[in-house]
């Protein structure tokens, strides 16, 4: 099923299978989390976006903010995706509308915040897959990676913590455990203003790229993530979502506090 690509003139064409999970976790009576996932048939072939959104655990009404801007961006690859696609999907229109897209829904939502007397916020971290390239906004820490023989990250945390470990004054494992390694340095709603993020690539063939949210990948290992979903067990959606429920109840069994969300899209 896997073994080869198809070709459409000289431009290999990839499909995608997907799959997706969360839990409210074992503390909160809300799930702040939010996602949306969609497969699209386009000029280019099959294109995936997706998008995974953290409404702040400390925050009021952290459901509504990450609620608004999967809405705002699932409503953006109805308006824009297929524009853009006849058009080779330019690096330089996707970065200025998401960039422009989070500029008007960080404003939203802290005037809307600021009419009720209180704060609220999230993250995002969206991917836009193609056969040839993939596109990723990122704002907090919330992640994406690539997982293909190794597991790699392909964001960068917008953290305390993170930004410490950069300076180096503290150890990759320190931050790990660090009781700061929640405090995020942004995130839309409540932030004067957001700078996003934005990292471009090549999709790889036999790969998966999952997008989580921070409970989901607190008290597992990367080595376990490879375990559970390296592509060459993630064979089919009703297997890939058998093991991310899986990874979530791992997540639970050692505590974690957190809501958990993550999403998987396997390229064949």
């Amino acid at each position: 099923m896997y073994s080869d690509f198809r070709l459409r003139g000289e431009v290999r064409i990839l499909n995608f299978i997907v799959s997706a999970a969360t839990d409210v976790g074992l503390i909160k009576t809300v799930n702040q989390d939010c996602y949306c996932v969609k497969v699209f048939q386009t000029c280019l072939g099959e294109v995936v976006f997706a998008i995974l959104c953290d409404g702040m655990g400390g925050l009021s009404n952290g459901e509504v903010a990450s609620a608004t801007l999967v809405d705002a961006f699932c409503n953006w690859t109805a308006a824009r995706l297929p524009d853009l696609c006849d058009r080779g999907i330019p690096d330089g229109e996707i970065r200025s509308d998401w960039v422009s897209l989070i500029h008007d829904c960080n404003e939203q939502l802290k005037s809307y915040g600021a009419s009720g007397g209180f704060s609220l916020g999230t993250t995002i971290t969206a991917i836009l897959l193609t056969s040839q390239r993939y596109y990723i906004v990122h704002v907090g820490d919330t992640r994406a990676y690539e997982i293909t023989d190794c597991v790699r990250i392909l964001t960068q945390d917008q953290t305390l913590v993170a930004r410490e470990v950069e300076r180096g004054m503290l150890t990759k494992d320190e931050a790990k455990t660090d009781p700061r390694r929640s405090i995020l340095l942004q995130c839309v709603g409540a932030s004067e203003t957001v700078y996003p993020d934005l990292f471009f690539g090549d999709t790889a063939e036999n790969a998966v790229y999952m997008l989580c949210c921070d409970g989901f990948r607190h008290e597992i290992t990367e080595e376990e993530i490879y375990q559970y979903l390296n592509p060459c067990i993630m064979s089919d959606t009703a297997v890939m979502k058998r093991n991310l429920d899986a990874l979530i109840e791992l997540n639970k069994q050692r505590q974690e506090r957190d809501n958990i969300s993550v999403v998987a899209i396997r390229t064949y």
